[in-house]
């Protein structure tokens, strides 16, 4: 019987692993498709019981305020009736628009139905034509002495028309740095072991990283409510549709009282 490979045992913790992994990777994207699923049918069965509720919360403050006129209770009711259906500012709306100088004349174009101009054509200056010239005569395909060769002057010729055509002088410089630098140099192949090391490390790191993600699962709270109830959670829903109307009549009835 021959001697076992001295990776061998590293080779079979290794497999291992990745068999545990996939086995906790199939659990949590189980249960995250589940609290999906619960979420959406939280939404749409209780919902519009949240957004009653709001609304009497809302027209309750307003009674209050207009029965007190106290400065507090207007702030309250105030604040309730933009709970029901808050609107979104310009700021959100173009949060990815707006700088220190406000909205630019694509977005006001936009807000005003108008026509967006397009962007003026950009004339490379004299600095960059320079740059320019002296990159291609250095790095030009043609030079090549092989496909390979080719290939890298290949790509490197077509980022460096690019920032051209953009007129950026500082990529055609670092573009220059690079050049001059020269390919870089192929690292030494790592042994067997070294890549078993390594492939056991990246498994760690993903099973800390989908072990947070679980977390923030059963930290929401759908997640929360789900695991209240893991074999029925449509009962769940409706114990808490039937809270939910308990409070929506509690509410409707305090109303009615104070609008008499």
């Amino acid at each position: 019987m021959g001697e076992q490979r001295p990776e061998a045992r590293l080779e079979k913790a290794v497999r291992a692993a990745e068999q545990a992994l996939i086995e906790f990777e199939i659990a949590v994207e189980t249960f995250r498709v589940e609290v999906e699923n619960f979420s959406r049918l939280h939404h749409q069965r209780l919902g519009p019981m949240y957004a009653r509720l709001d609304e009497l919360d809302a027209q309750l403050a307003e009674a209050r305020a207009a029965r007190s006129g106290d400065p507090e209770d207007l702030a309250k009711a105030q604040e309730a009736r933009a709970m029901v259906m808050p609107m979104p500012g310009v700021d959100e709306l173009f949060h990815d628009w707006i700088d220190s100088e406000g909205l630019p004349p694509e977005a006001q174009a936009m807000l005003n139905e108008q026509p967006v101009q397009p962007p003026k054509r950009v004339r490379p200056s004299e600095e960059a034509r320079k740059l320019y010239r002296e990159l291609v005569r250095e790095a030009h395909p043609d030079l090549a002495q092989d496909d390979a060769e080719r290939d890298r002057r290949d790509e490197f010729i077509t980022r460096v028309n690019a920032a051209y055509a953009r007129g950026d002088e500082t990529a055609l410089r670092e573009l220059g740095a690079e050049w001059a630098a020269g390919p870089v140099q192929k690292a030494a192949e790592p042994s067997e072991s070294d890549e078993l090391y390594a492939r056991l490390e990246w498994l760690s790191q993903r099973k800390e990283l989908l072990s947070l993600v679980a977390r923030e699962l059963e930290d929401s709270a759908i997640g929360a409510m789900l695991r209240m109830a893991p074999d029925d959670p449509d009962r769940l829903l409706e114990e808490i549709a039937e809270q939910l109307l308990a409070q929506v009549s509690e509410r409707e009835a305090e109303l009615a009282e104070m609008v008499q």
